[in-house]
């Protein structure tokens, strides 16, 4: 069966960096767009980034463009997000998705949280 399961969320302070990370397994992982989403509490979980299955295209939400790196291992069924210059309003559980044929497919989310 599908598994996505997320990695690396924390807290950190307002400038700093994470790097999440997203093991993906029961699916031929090369053959498919990964995304991350966000949900902070009382919002809709909203796309933050986007990589297609060969690496070499990505799509960034306005708010993160510039401050956020989408990336992925085919070799290793990975898809990760660097996190830098965090903002306090990056705070929410980060969720990684695969939409495989007319199915959504998301991990557990790991949670995110920019405070002083």
């Amino acid at each position: 069966q599908v598994q996505l399961v997320e990695s690396g969320g924390g807290l950190v302070q307002p400038g700093g960096s994470l790097r999440l990370s997203c093991a993906a397994s029961g699916f031929i992982f090369s053959r498919y767009a990964m995304s991350w989403y966000c949900q902070a509490p009382g919002k809709e979980r909203e796309l933050v980034a986007r990589i297609m299955r060969d690496g070499a295209r990505t799509y960034y939400a306005d708010s993160v463009k510039g401050r956020f790196t989408i990336s992925r291992d085919n070799a290793k069924n990975m898809v990760y997000l660097q996190m830098n210059n965090l903002k306090p309003e990056d705070s929410a559980v980060y969720y990684c998705n695969a939409h495989l044929g007319l199915i959504d497919y998301w991990g557990q989310g790991t949670q995110v949280t920019v405070s002083s």
